[in-house]
């Protein structure tokens, strides 16, 4: 256990957090999500919502200011919609740690695919809201 650092945060999710780099990104992804099926690099954090897990790991890391986009997350399809007070209390937890962060950009499905086999790592989490996942973008950590 570390001081000062949130207890949902697991060895190697630390690990993987600090290892990454300006514009690495990372997912957070809904317990429905084929995680294993895009990336190598899986984390598991079953049992854990999101808004919590982003609430503990943005204290750590700045999101990307040089991108218009560093926060991202799945559209939902034709006929589906988003849970918006899952959308709020993720934007809830971003503001809290990251003042004026640009809007959350959706993307689609398939696009949001992409971009998780190109991602540092896939977090995996307990998160049960359809359309749960979210892409953050690692900015620059400043003197």
């Amino acid at each position: 256990m570390l001081r000062g650092i949130s207890p949902l945060l697991s060895p190697d999710l630390l690990a993987v957090l600090y290892r990454m780099g300006h514009g690495d990104e990372l997912v957070l992804a809904d317990a429905h999500f084929p995680g294993e099926s895009f990336n190598g690099r899986v984390i598991r954090a079953d049992g854990l919502r999101i808004a919590p897990l982003l609430d503990a790991i943005l204290p750590l890391w700045m999101l990307d200011q040089y991108v218009d986009a560093p926060v991202m997350m799945m559209a939902p399809v034709a006929g589906d919609s988003l849970d918006h007070t899952v959308v709020a209390s993720y934007r809830a937890a971003i503001e809290a740690h990251h003042p004026n962060t640009p809007a959350t950009t959706y993307i689609p499905r398939f696009d949001f695919y992409d971009r998780t086999r190109s991602a540092f790592a896939v977090v995996m989490t307990g998160e049960t809201a359809k359309y749960g996942n979210i892409i953050l973008k690692k900015g620059v950590i400043g003197a």
